[in-house]
């Protein structure tokens, strides 16, 4: 089945084209893995996703109080490697166990990115710090003579794991165990190269949690006070908590020189054309109880919310780098590069969602048009602009469209909707999805949508064209 890219694009959207000419709208594939879903049988799965969702958000609200990770019947996702064309390298099945670790212990969207950065920056340096192809992230190139590039990527990313899901460690444990299976003759004696392998990525990965182990996460911030002027964000159904994940607006970045180094302009006035529209689309399209949404845009909100933009976009890279054929050295900067970028355009959304404080939809219909107004989808508890999954997609997409081409295929899987696969032909059709599917779950406003994506694009940015660049030619190895 084959449909256009749903909603127009209005106003400035942020381009992929890494040539600088614009790109244009593209055609977005979407398929059932195993057949059409329409009629009662959408009906059902929308209100299994659904509930789910709202456990999630439950789940969200617990994880953000206490501060680590929480064990949730999220289906791990390991093996979900999409259309591959090459079996997956040390870097990839690691970065797999990872998303696998994420989702099994029900981590929320943004220590998912954190935890993601600190992890693929590990075996980044790890790896890097043996073949030397491009400059150091944190932890200058020291590995011992002869040491093995995959024993290092298997470390380093086991050690960080370890400590930031640790909930998760047998899971680590055996991927581990599979690793050194792959790499060496006898697990129980690998060999001197594999042993100093082992011992180089356990010094990179130690020395960056170090480093993050101050960055703020886990700042004790004071109260939030809510405004009570219009346009000021209120709590909102289900939780009418204050908003979560308040640390990430002051956390230190991962690449960015401040949190608020791409910061949007802000909402429009309340009483401009732009507000007024944006309103009128989002209580018309995101309502429950719509009218005029369609069954397969019903699908797309549900699609995007119900899985991190961490594990979706990790997986997504996994399955280009499979494809590509991608060297070991080069998965781990485009895994390093991208999840960072993820990191950094959360820290920037959050920084944003902090200084605005602008309020959702739900509280800005019912205060107005409709007392009763309810949004297709659970709203997230904080604040509205900009919109995180955007800017956060945005970020992603951005760094793999500099890496393949904004017109690259690829495929999106979305644990909460087994089954469900998305293809898209371009980096740029798939983030103008993730706008549409905010506005069609009633939970964003288009401006929100656009200046997100905005952000996350200037983020990947800086990050691509500032960190891990090549070295000289006389200091590279050869076959990395």
């Amino acid at each position: 089945m084959t449909i256009q890219a749903s909603g127009s694009r209005p106003r400035g959207h942020p381009q992929f084209s890494v040539t600088g000419r614009a790109v244009r709208p593209v055609v977005t594939i979407w398929r059932r893995a195993r057949r059409p879903i329409a009629g009662a049988a959408l009906n059902r799965v929308t209100e299994r996703a659904k509930i789910r969702i709202s456990r999630r958000i439950a789940i969200i609200a617990a994880a953000a109080a206490a501060a680590v990770p929480l064990a949730a019947a999220v289906p791990a996702t390991a093996a979900a490697a999409g259309s591959a064309t090459a079996p997956a390298d040390t870097v990839t099945q690691w970065n797999l166990t990872m998303i696998a670790g994420l989702e099994a212990a029900g981590v929320p969207p943004p220590p998912s990115a954190r935890i993601g950065a600190i992890v693929q920056a590990s075996v980044f340096d790890a790896v890097n710090g043996i073949t030397r192809r491009y400059a150091s992230y944190h932890v200058a190139p020291a590995a011992p003579p002869g040491a093995s590039r995959d024993a290092a990527a298997a470390s380093a990313a086991y050690t960080a794991l370890a400590a930031l899901i640790p909930a998760q460690k047998p899971l680590f444990d055996a991927q581990l165990a599979a690793t050194l299976a792959q790499i060496s003759d006898d697990p129980s004696d690998p060999g001197q190269s594999v042993e100093r392998g082992l011992g180089w990525g356990k010094t990179v990965a130690g020395a960056i949690l170090a480093w993050r182990a101050t960055d703020g996460f886990n700042a004790v911030l004071p109260p939030y006070v809510a405004g009570s002027a219009p346009g000021d964000w209120q709590p909102t159904p289900p939780l009418f908590g204050p908003p979560l994940f308040r640390q990430f607006a002051t956390m230190t970045p991962f690449a960015l020189t401040s949190p608020s180094q791409f910061l949007p302009p802000g909402p429009p006035r309340l009483a401009g054309a732009r507000y007024t529209h944006d309103l009128a689309e989002v209580q018309a399209l995101g309502s429950a109880a719509s009218s005029v949404r369609t069954p397969e845009q019903t699908q797309t909100a549900i699609f995007w919310q119900a899985d991190t933009s961490a594990a979706m976009w990790n997986r997504v890279a996994d399955q280009l780098a499979q494809a590509h054929h991608a060297t070991l050295t080069q998965n781990a900067r485009q895994l390093a590069l991208m999840n960072i970028a993820l990191a950094d355009a959360t820290i920037g959304i959050w920084n944003a969602k902090n200084t605005y404080n602008f309020w959702r939809p739900v509280t800005a219909i019912r205060a107005g048009a409709d007392p009763a107004w309810t949004p297709l989808l659970p709203t997230p508890a904080f604040q509205e602009y900009p919109s995180g999954h955007s800017g956060i997609s945005s970020a992603a997409a951005a760094v793999l469209a500099a890496f393949y081409g904004n017109n690259t295929p690829f495929s999106v899987t979305s644990a909460g909707l087994e089954g469900t696969e998305r293809d898209f032909t371009s980096f740029s059709s798939a983030v103008q999805q993730v706008e549409d599917a905010r506005i069609y779950a009633g939970f964003h406003f288009r401006f929100s949508c656009i200046d997100g994506a905005t952000l996350g694009a200037q983020v990947a940015s800086y990050v691509t064209h500032t960190l891990m660049q090549p070295v000289h030619n006389e200091v590279r190895h050869l076959n990395n």
